[in-house]
């Protein structure tokens, strides 16, 4: 009869072990999920830093500071993107220099368009005033809207393609 008595509790004892189990299992799962939208958060604001920060580096230039601010835009891009403004760089800074322009951006907005562990796109849009040192011409207006693809390398997300769209 005492082996009858301990059979029961032994069965007690193993489905409580089974619902225990269970409960640690959905928990791990809970805050695995937890940690992951996380990411998923925190990656979406750096993309939306990344390409706001390309953005503002497009918009601001200014002769005394040309070669920096050609810099900050290579810096800020990768692929056929970095490919183009490397290109063209030499020309950016001559014209920036020699006409004194001076190109103040400020950035409106920036939207998340779709996302992948490592490729983003976001449509950025951003104002910028441009007005010539020494010239009697009045500043002009800009108003730039930007579909930009990102490319995430290493940590860091990069502008990898950029197109103005109306």
């Amino acid at each position: 009869m005492a082996g009858l008595a301990v059979r029961p509790a032994r069965i007690l004892l193993a489905a409580l072990s089974g619902v225990l189990a269970v409960l640690v299992g959905t928990g791990v799962w809970i805050a695995a999920q937890a940690r992951d939208e996380q990411g998923r958060a925190g990656d979406k604001q750096a993309v939306l830093l990344a390409a706001g920060t390309h953005a503002k580096n497009l918009m601001s230039l200014d002769y005394k500071s040309a070669d920096a601010d050609v810099r900050r835009i290579i810096g800020s891009s990768t692929g056929a993107a970095r490919a183009e403004y490397e290109a063209n760089a030499t020309k950016l800074r001559t014209t920036t220099v020699e006409n004194k322009v001076v190109q103040h951006g400020v950035l409106r907005a920036t939207g998340l368009v779709t996302m992948t562990a490592t490729t983003a796109r976001v449509l950025v849009v951003g104002d910028v005033e441009i007005r010539w040192d020494g010239s009697d011409s009045p500043p002009q207006e800009r108003f730039y809207r930007w579909q930009m693809d990102l490319t995430k390398i290493g940590r860091t997300w990069l502008a990898a393609k950029v197109v103005q769209v109306r």
